[in-house]
């Protein structure tokens, strides 16, 4: 492993994405996640890659489009309003199975809403904010480090079950210095792109075609049938989640990215008052690790979910614990943040209750 380096998220999640073999580049800068762009555009040149700041998000969208057809590891980033442009090109890009990797560092909305950190891109990204029976793979770190390997690990994603996958972290993350530790090397996917990527054949073979259009109604449910046969195998297969202090708990609250880690100082200060706090904190946020709700379901008095945003994930909760449990919520929005204070005193009123 390489010495710890104190760097900016923003540009961890650039020379991740470098590191993990990324040399093709399009975006178009919008606040928290612009020193994405500034990294890669120092950077590309030195390595004979490929940066281009598009004239807008819908283009960009679409030049990693044609970049992933050519069978090449390719990346865009945006935060919320730049994402929600880019959701027809995400679209196609699911329907003509590209592998490719999509940064959000979200900020609050909805419009242009402001610059703040908030999670109020969790329907967007998880539920599929294009058209078409899609699904992406959503990971969510909740540090710097994390969003390295994340990073690392979407590109892998993406090329083994060719689709596109999203990074989703909140303003803070993408803003926020930590120390990093890189890997010497990274475990790269190596995939056979030959089979299906249009990367010339010299007329051994015959031409490949990317597309999503398929004008007739039996061929294109066939094509939606393999898709879902392919999410199925990636929830079976990428689901990832972390259980803390969760054995024996009273109460568990569930949060991803920043607030996760808020929720680890509330479970230590609601020790101290004989209350016992769980944590599950999932990873990945689709395919959602609803097993793990599922297991504690009716072993604790209560869940409670905790979010920058007005209540999006705890909808997917509820599904989990699927009515053997109450599931409360708490959120702020508009760039606040729950504070350690604040969730404390939610996990004293369940306590509380008879």
């Amino acid at each position: 492993m390489s010495e710890r380096i104190l760097m900016k998220g923003n540009e961890v999640i650039a020379e991740a994405a470098l590191r993990a073999g990324c040399r093709h580049y399009f975006g178009y800068p919008i606040t928290p996640q612009t020193e994405v762009a500034h990294y890669m555009a120092k950077k590309m040149e030195q390595l004979g890659g490929t940066f281009v700041q598009a004239e807008s998000e819908v283009a960009a969208i679409n030049m990693v489009y044609g970049a992933a057809s050519a069978g090449v590891r390719a990346m865009t980033s945006s935060s919320s309003p730049g994402i929600s442009l880019k959701q027809e090109g995400i679209s196609y890009s699911a329907g003509s199975e590209l592998p490719m990797v999509i940064i959000d560092i979200v900020r609050c909305g909805p419009g242009l809403g402001g610059i703040l950190p908030a999670q109020c891109d969790y329907f967007q990204m998880v539920k599929g904010g294009g058209h078409g029976d899609y699904h992406l793979p959503v990971l969510a770190p909740c540090s710097v480090q994390e969003m390295y390997e994340l990073v690392v690990e979407a590109f892998n994603i993406a090329d083994k079950y060719r689709n596109p996958v999203v990074v989703m972290g909140d303003g803070y993350l993408g803003q926020m210095m930590e120390a990093v530790t890189f890997r010497d090397e990274e475990p790269i996917y190596k995939a056979d792109k030959s089979e299906w990527a249009a990367c010339g054949s010299k007329l051994e073979r015959p031409h490949h075609t990317i597309t999503s259009i398929y004008i007739e109604a039996d061929v294109l449910e066939a094509h939606v049938r393999k898709l879902q046969k392919k999410y199925a195998e990636i929830t079976a297969n990428e689901t990832r989640v972390e259980e803390y202090n969760c054995e024996g708990a009273d109460i568990i609250v569930t949060a991803y990215g920043t607030i996760s880690r808020i929720v680890k100082n509330v479970i230590k200060d609601a020790e101290k008052e004989g209350i016992k706090v769980g944590l599950i904190r999932p990873i990945t946020l689709w395919p959602f690790p609803s097993e793990s709700y599922a297991k504690y379901a009716d072993k604790v008095k209560s869940f409670l979910c905790v979010e920058m945003s007005a209540g999006q994930m705890i909808e997917d909760v509820k599904l989990a614990v699927n009515g053997k449990n109450e599931v409360k919520f708490y959120g702020r929005t508009g760039g606040n943040v729950p504070s350690q204070s604040e969730i404390l005193e939610q996990v004293r009123a369940i306590a509380a209750q008879k």
